[in-house]
């Protein structure tokens, strides 16, 4: 080899901040060459901290994506501390470009290992599939794939909509990359459970496809009590019963002024009056003055505290509507009997009196009294259906949850479940009205067979024996797919932190579908596997480039055609909406309308 050249060029990495490089060139004497070009060696220590054609250092893109995707940090959060630790001053576009390069190198890093990784997921006995998709109002649908044993996200995809013929091809990609599940978990949806029967049947396994259980309870709920909670709901809004209660506590505030802080002072007192039983006597009725108005004042806001009687879950495990149903209804007998205790404060009379009749209405109004009596009933047979299929909904996951350790647990509360429900279904059996008046128990009773009866075959299997490979015994599949939820959720979380915004559409339409990957970097088994320690992560990306330094890996990628676009769809992708929003093509269609083209008239034969 003779020296070619020597040259100096720029460079900052993270570990030397901004340097620059004096580079020796070198090529072979005898004129080899290779791919018609002459064998040149150059410095192997600076290829490792710099990639081809850049300044940027790997390190410095591992650091900038680390803190964007993993800890959703904003770019002017990251710029400072480069500058501040590592003397490093980067634009704010800069830094988007480089957390893209990140996901890029991120995203061949995971398919490079993908050999390892899936002898990892064989070590274990096999790996169990969660499938789910997630957007913001119909836009940016993400789709997943989970290994719920291991919380890997083993693949992550931009979908137009949720369809059998989009999930698919992913999923077989996944299986081809890791080697077939030894279970899915799936929700309800149609597209979703085409495909992963679909699935399984070409690969001509006896691979068992559950269904969730928590949105097999969140569908029932829905279908149950939904439209006599949304006829209630209309009746409320209807009446303006929360708004006439509002006024009534605005009107009181105002009339107490600067005496509301002693007036709550002189309720709390009363409040802590004894009482005697259920009777209401003089001295335990409304208090006089301030103290009465006050009184009355929260007796309105006590109504319009309704939601605190859900546990915060969410419909339909909570019935706001109903539980204000049943607080007007209490509000209206103690507001009777109240007034039906002499008073000498007249404007305290008026004010109860006034809040009586608004509440009066929820109760003696018949509209009020039929939704509600069917929601009661109807709420009954979901109770029943919950404690059939022991679900918290607010329990978060454990990673010691399926553990092998665990399994004979497990293994019993499956066994209960499935007897519990045998007996609901047995019950509701006897219990159905076979004719008379009783057509809502009827059309409740059917609802909750009907799917119990479609969804038989996939609500057990959860128990999946291991290979003597893997040591043997059984492990078990989570019974929901909350895993991959709560996965989405902190996602989300993650963006609403980084933007600022509540609602996500757009940014979950920009976010990359690789965004999903970074989140394996928090799991230590996937970080040792592909790149040994995060510290370690730049040297994985370099070793993507040894291979060809002609360009860079993200500039070879942008290169290349994009193969799994989806044409047909539903929703409208940015770059559609970006060609059909322009002037120009507003201004061609306007002026083809206003043409005066000869009539078209076929050709003669």
């Amino acid at each position: 080899m003779r020296v070619e050249k020597t040259f100096c060029h720029h460079g900052a990495t993270v570990a030397h901040g901004p340097f620059e490089a004096r580079e020796t060139v070198y090529v072979c004497a005898a004129g080899c060459q290779q791919a018609g070009q002459l064998v040149r060696w150059r410095q192997p220590a600076l290829a490792a901290l710099l990639p081809p054609r850049s300044t940027t250092g790997y390190d410095v893109i591992a650091l900038v994506g680390h803190r964007r995707y993993v800890e959703h940090r904003q770019r002017e959060e990251i710029a400072a501390e480069l500058q501040t630790r590592h003397g490093l001053r980067l634009s704010a576009g800069e830094l988007s470009y480089l957390g893209q390069r990140f996901l890029v190198y991120l995203e061949a890093l995971h398919q490079a290992s993908a050999a390892p990784l899936r002898a990892a997921l064989a070590q274990d006995g096999g790996w169990p599939l969660h499938v789910d998709a997630t957007g913001e109002d119909g836009r940016g649908t993400l789709l997943c794939a989970y290994a719920g044993w291991r919380r890997w996200v083993l693949g992550a995809w931009k979908i137009p909509t949720e369809r059998a013929d989009a999930v698919l091809p992913r999923l077989r990609a996944v299986v081809a990359r890791f080697g077939a599940p030894c279970a899915v978990m799936r929700d309800l949806g149609r597209a979703v459970t085409e495909a992963c029967r679909d699935l399984v049947r070409q690969l001509r396994r006896r691979i068992p496809v559950l269904s969730c259980h928590l949105h097999l309870l969140k569908d029932v709920g829905k279908d149950l009590l939904a439209p006599a909670h949304d006829e209630l709901r209309a009746l409320f809004r209807r009446f303006e019963v929360t708004g006439k209660l509002r006024a009534l506590a605005r009107d009181l505030g105002r009339r107490l002024g600067v005496e509301l802080a002693p007036a709550r002072q002189d309720v709390t007192r009363w409040l802590l009056e004894p009482a005697q039983g259920h009777a209401l006597p003089q001295g335990h009725a409304l208090p006089q003055g301030r103290a009465g108005l006050a009184a009355v004042r929260a007796l309105a806001q006590w109504v319009l505290d309704y939601p605190h009687d859900g546990a915060d879950e969410g419909f339909p495990f909570d019935l706001p509507w109903l539980d204000l149903y049943r607080r007007c209804r209490r509000a209206c007998r103690a507001a009777e009997a109240f007034l039906r205790v002499p008073h000498d404060d007249l404007k305290v009379q008026q004010a109860l009196a006034r809040f009586q009749r608004l509440v009066d209405d929820v109760r003696s109004d018949l509209p009020f009294q039929r939704p509600a009596a069917r929601l009661e009933a109807r709420a009954h047979l979901f109770a029943e259906l919950r404690v059939a299929l022991r679900l918290q909904v607010k329990a978060a996951p454990t990673a010691e949850s399926s553990r092998p350790d665990d399994a004979a647990a497990d293994v019993t509360t499956l066994r209960d479940v499935k007897a519990s429900l045998r007996a609901l279904e047995a019950s509701l059996r006897r219990r159905r009205p076979a004719r008379g008046p009783a057509q809502n128990m009827r059309e409740a009773v059917d609802l909750l067979l009907d799917h119990l009866r479609r969804h038989r075959r996939s609500l057990f299997g959860h128990v999946i024996a291991l290979p003597a490979s893997a040591g043997g015994g059984i492990r078990l599949v989570e019974r929901t797919n909350t895993i991959l939820e709560g996965f989405f959720h902190r996602l989300k979380h993650g963006e609403r932190r980084r933007s600022g915004r509540k609602i996500l559409t757009q940014d979950l339409e920009q976010l990359p579908p690789a965004a999903a990957l970074a989140f394996n970097l928090t799991r230590p088994d996937y970080v040792e596997i592909v790149c040994g320690t995060l510290d370690q992560l730049p040297r994985a990306f370099a070793r993507l480039d040894a291979a060809d330094r002609t360009r860079s890996l993200p500039a070879r990628t942008a290169a290349a055609p994009a193969d799994d676009e989806d044409i047909v769809s539903r929703s409208m992708s940015a770059a559609e909406r970006g060609l059909i929003r322009t002037e120009a093509l507003d201004s061609r269609i306007l002026a083809a309308a206003r043409s005066r083209a000869p009539r078209w008239q076929p050709a003669a034969p």
